[in-house]
């Protein structure tokens, strides 16, 4: 069964955007290019990955180069300090799936299409794990359990989900449908496997609580949610494209015609390549340092504010310099790959 999955996966596919999955193969890392980090409750890590938390510093996380066969990349978690879950906590990721791109689904309607879901998973801790899936609400949730059999290993999973005929589920730019991955949580997001309920639910009571194994890891890649009753070879897609998918939802800004004062910028008609989801929130990651041709100015500690903006134009002023001259223009020096104003549409 691997052996015929990898070499179907060393073809051409035929069908675009059969994954509804961005970022599947945990190719893109735009916020941290590669290196590790922390997550917080509501922060993403790699592209499109979301972080749930009620306790932080248990975790640490990070694309890593161990992988199954006919991949490069994967999402490695690990466990930071071991945490026995009270009723209350939970520790999940997912990934929300815009409407627009589960529109034909028929979510919500007696036409509603079935899916799979098909993933690369592995783990040093053994038993039952689950995966749900959700409406942007909540309010409807979808529990279903899969086994890692042997530590250490990576092991392809499919799972094949009837779509759910009610509740409510977007299929314009808002949230669509959302699918997670437990890790270790409470009681309370305790649920029933394979029917669609109502109510918010992360795990079944069989479930492994991975969080409360000191040094556990656990990887993930190769991750596809299509139409249909049977998973296809994964749907790999040039990087650019992947990309280009990834900064609709987040991107780092490094353009703009910049005029300075003394102790500021404003950069105007910054174009934001692709058009974003909708009208982005800014922010910075890392000190920028501009530089007028001849000679370097660093800020003293970051600071953007945002004057206006669309989903693909934004204006806005960079504080925390010295020395600048008042209307004399500037460009960016990129002192990091992260480093620069950073534009989010997530949701």
């Amino acid at each position: 069964m691997t052996l015929a999955v990898n070499i179907a996966q060393s073809g051409s596919n035929n069908v675009t955007f059969r994954n509804r999955i961005i970022n599947g193969a945990m190719v893109i890392d735009q916020r941290n290019a590669g290196a590790s980090f922390t997550p917080t409750s509501g922060n993403y890590g790699l592209d499109r990955y979301r972080y749930f938390v009620s306790q932080a510093s248990k975790i640490t996380a990070q694309q890593s180069s161990t992988v199954p066969t006919g991949f490069s990349t994967s999402l490695l978690q690990t466990v930071a300090t071991a945490v026995t879950p009270g009723a209350s906590d939970y520790f999940i990721f997912q990934q929300n799936i815009e409407g627009y791109n589960i529109a034909d689904m028929q979510f919500g309607t007696a036409s509603a299409q079935t899916f799979t879901v098909s993933f690369w998973v592995r783990s040093s801790v053994t038993g039952t794990y689950s995966i749900y899936l959700a409406n942007a609400s909540v309010n409807r949730t979808y529990l279903a359990n899969y086994t890692i059999s042997t530590a250490n290993t990576f092991e392809y999973k499919t799972i094949t989900i009837a779509g759910d005929q009610s509740g409510t589920w977007g299929n314009t730019n808002s949230g669509g449908i959302m699918i997670g991955w437990d890790l270790g949580s409470g009681s309370t997001y305790n649920g029933t496997a394979n029917t669609w309920q109502a109510g918010q639910y992360y795990r079944t009571s069989s479930s492994v609580n991975w969080i409360s194994t000191a040094s556990a890891t656990f990887y993930i890649t190769g991750v596809q949610l299509e139409a249909g009753t049977t998973a296809s070879p994964f749907e790999y897609r040039q990087y650019g494209d992947e990309l280009m998918l990834c900064q609709r939802y987040f991107q780092i800004v490094r353009n703009g015609i910049a005029l300075g004062n003394t102790a500021a910028i404003t950069v105007t008609s910054s174009m934001l390549t692709p058009t974003m989801r909708a009208s982005p929130s800014l922010s910075q990651q890392g000190v920028i340092q501009l530089t007028n041709g001849t000679t370097d100015f660093v800020q003293s500690s970051t600071s953007t504010t945002l004057a206006s903006g669309s989903d693909n134009c934004i204006v806005y002023t960079l504080g925390n310099f010295s020395g600048l001259t008042a209307n004399a223009a500037y460009g960016y020096r990129i002192g990091a790959n992260t480093n620069g104003v950073t534009a989010s549409a997530e949701f």
